[in-house]
């Protein structure tokens, strides 16, 4: 069977060349847990045409969502705001979940746009609520890694096989009230919401950290993209595929 096509979203255009970028990792992870990577340069108009193109979807990770898109305050942390970007992936966002058929993963900012998307907010700078007990940035805005307790009982951890795993972060925000149909499946030490499931689609996942750098070393992350591109390919329930990893 073809292998089934993977749209991952762009970063938004900057440069001295005005150009749309993508991190290598996400592309290498998509063919490696065996699908084809297409990536969506973040340019509203062509949604409808590109989610039928597509067999799933990543939302892709980046600078920060503009906090008028969740009735929130600019911050002096704030970093890379794109607002073509911010109207290509939220609409995209509300567009995907409508296709129930359509698989879909987000990642770091990609989990905040979704929470955005669905009507909840964002915590402005993570250590003015919880404190710098966990580190999620590296001070010089690199990764890090951090543990991500997983509840037992989500169909994240059926995919994972784990209920305990580490991460690797690079992200200063996170999700805070959420949005319409979301539930937290995972949390680090200090409280912050690792990772959400959607309730009223049939596989929508979102993760703070970074599986596409953790799955170099780590098969539980890659484990993630294996379940996507099994669900777009159609071959298999990857929910159940999955769960008869667990332990």
């Amino acid at each position: 069977m073809p292998r089934p096509l993977i749209g991952i979203s762009s970063y938004g255009r900057a440069g001295k060349r005005q150009s749309f970028s993508l991190p290598c990792d996400y592309v290498d992870v998509v063919r490696r847990a065996g699908g084809v990577p297409i990536v969506l340069p973040a340019v509203q108009g062509e949604i409808p045409e590109a989610l039928e193109a597509i067999q799933g979807l990543i939302l892709s990770g980046g600078g920060d969502v503009d906090p008028v898109h969740y009735g929130g305050q600019p911050h002096r942390s704030n970093y890379g705001i794109s607002v073509e970007r911010d109207g290509f992936e939220i609409a995209l966002a509300g567009a995907a979940l409508a296709r129930p058929t359509l698989p879909i993963l987000c990642i770091c900012r990609g989990m905040q746009v979704l929470n955005v998307a669905l009507g909840g907010d964002l915590i402005a700078h993570i250590p003015e609520k919880y404190g710098k007990a966990v580190q999620h940035r590296h001070p010089e805005r690199r990764a890090i890694e951090h543990p991500v307790q997983v509840e037992p009982s989500s169909r994240l951890a059926a995919i994972l096989g784990a209920t305990e795993l580490p991460v690797r972060s690079w992200h200063h925000q996170a999700v805070g009230r959420l949005g319409r149909g979301l539930r937290a499946v995972a949390w680090a030490s200090d409280g912050v919401i690792e990772a959400v499931e959607a309730d009223h689609h049939p596989f929508t996942f979102a993760v703070q950290w970074h599986p596409e750098v953790g799955a170099v070393e780590d098969v539980r992350h890659l484990r993630l993209f294996e379940a996507l591109v099994e669900a777009a390919g159609g071959t298999r329930p990857a929910i159940a595929a999955m769960a008869g990893r667990q332990g």
